[in-house]
């Protein structure tokens, strides 16, 4: 029996999706524990690219389980659309795709009132994705959401009707011109859940304590990055649910004591998405370029993604809040062709060199410390063992290790499952 867990140690978009269809091979069950469809994870193989946003990244392999988590929130809609773009690879999704009865569900006033809430704050907006995902976590630690297990009842529609009357009252409250149509959001989302109860519902915790007493191996997979954690992230830029390993925990019902190893993913650089703070943000050629080199363009949201430098001091108390044993470095392609690269080891916050994350990295708070290595230029999308890297780029991963003390298994070197390299 194994439990592991694997998250994203950036602002998102590190790869887990290419990683996670990496791995499933070695276990029986693929769990994702929180986020919602604001998440995407691209996974590339035989020349096509999948988006999932939802649904766990193991659904293209035929022998593996695929549980949503009760910490996970589903929009229904947006969930039919993926179950459908599936149906040309003939996988019988029944059978291999369960899902939580104690996954919150995004209603439509969710996705209004999140439009109404980011409107409304004007300059001072947090740079959310507009899918509810926030709206729909208040709704649930406010104890008023409506879950999964909720469709099976008899009033199911009474409570829809008592939670979405309150949203509208809510939205009036912001005082914000937003146009809808509710009765045509709710068609479709009624349709979405008569869908929905073709699948299979199950009580996720009681699942998973049975399949590891049969022995079974289960990979949890989150969404988003650590540094979106709703408690330990660049709060309010963040997300609103817990993205770290303790969130694992929380969204499938697993005891802490379970999980073996943390497999921690981050980019040879750094990428953000949408507002908040990001020291080793580059606003020049250099930037522009790896935001061109690795396609940095949101896989849900088509946002570009703000690119620079890779961060030691964020990815240090990333591996610190997780206890991650083991790192995977993602696009070190990306990075071919620079003469020079530079990776901050330190803060200069408020007139002292620190070492840690502080509580506040606005720039005005913080400048970046940065080392600086040569660089590479070389095509390694093609090459298949560590040992073919170049060294530049050996040295490159040498020094992050050292100062992280973590190993780095797994290397990157293009969007491709096949194009990784285990050492």
């Amino acid at each position: 029996m194994t439990v592991d867990l694997l998250l994203g140690l950036q602002w998102g978009d590190e790869g887990k999706g290419k990683i996670v269809d990496v791995l499933t091979s070695k276990y029986d069950i693929i769990a994702r524990f929180q986020g919602g469809p604001n998440a995407g994870h691209t996974l590339e193989f035989d020349g096509i690219k999948h988006v999932l946003r939802t649904i766990p990244s193991g659904i293209f392999h035929a022998n593996s389980i695929n549980i949503i988590g009760n910490g996970v929130v589903i929009d229904p809609v947006v969930f039919q659309k993926e179950i459908e773009g599936l149906a040309k690879f003939n996988m019988d999704i029944t059978s291999k795709l369960f899902i939580s009865r104690k996954a919150h569900l995004i209603l439509p006033t969710h996705r209004l009132l999140d439009a109404a809430s980011e409107t409304a704050k004007g300059k001072a907006k947090i740079g959310s994705t507009l899918k509810g995902i926030g709206p729909t976590y208040m709704d649930k630690t406010g104890r008023n959401g409506i879950r999964v297990g909720d469709i099976e009842l008899n009033d199911f529609k009474e409570r829809y009707r008592q939670l979405a009357n309150k949203h509208e009252e809510m939205i009036k409250f912001y005082d914000v011109a937003i146009q809808y149509n509710l009765a045509e959001m709710e068609t479709e989302f009624f349709a979405a859940i008569e869908a929905l109860k073709k699948l299979t519902f199950i009580d996720s915790e009681e699942y998973l304590a049975q399949a590891q007493k049969a022995g079974k191996s289960i990979l949890c997979e989150g969404a988003q990055g650590s540094l979106l954690d709703v408690d330990f992230g660049t709060y309010p830029f963040v997300t609103s649910s817990n993205t770290t390993a303790a969130g694992a925990c929380t969204g499938l019902g697993i005891a802490p004591n379970k999980i073996k190893d943390v497999f921690g993913i981050f980019k040879a650089y750094t990428t953000r998405v949408g507002s908040g703070p990001f020291p080793t943000e580059l606003f020049d050629e250099v930037g522009a370029t790896m935001a061109r080199v690795g396609n940095e363009f949101g896989s849900v949201t088509g946002r570009q993604r703000r690119c620079g430098w890779l961060d030691l001091v964020a990815l240090k108390y990333a591996i610190q809040i997780n206890g991650v044993t083991q790192l995977m470095m993602m696009k070190g392609d990306v990075l071919s062709g620079f003469e020079t690269l530079k990776v901050c080891t330190a803060y200069q916050y408020k007139g002292k060199t620190i070492h840690h994350l502080p509580y506040n990295i606005e720039e005005e708070n913080v400048t970046p410390i940065y080392t600086e290595f040569k660089g590479w230029n070389a095509d390694l999308t093609g090459l298949t063992t560590f040992e073919s890297l170049p060294q530049e780029l050996k040295d490159y991963i040498a020094f992050i290790e050292q100062e992280v003390e973590v190993p780095i298994k797994v290397v990157s070197v293009g969007p491709d499952r096949k194009q990784t390299i285990v050492r």
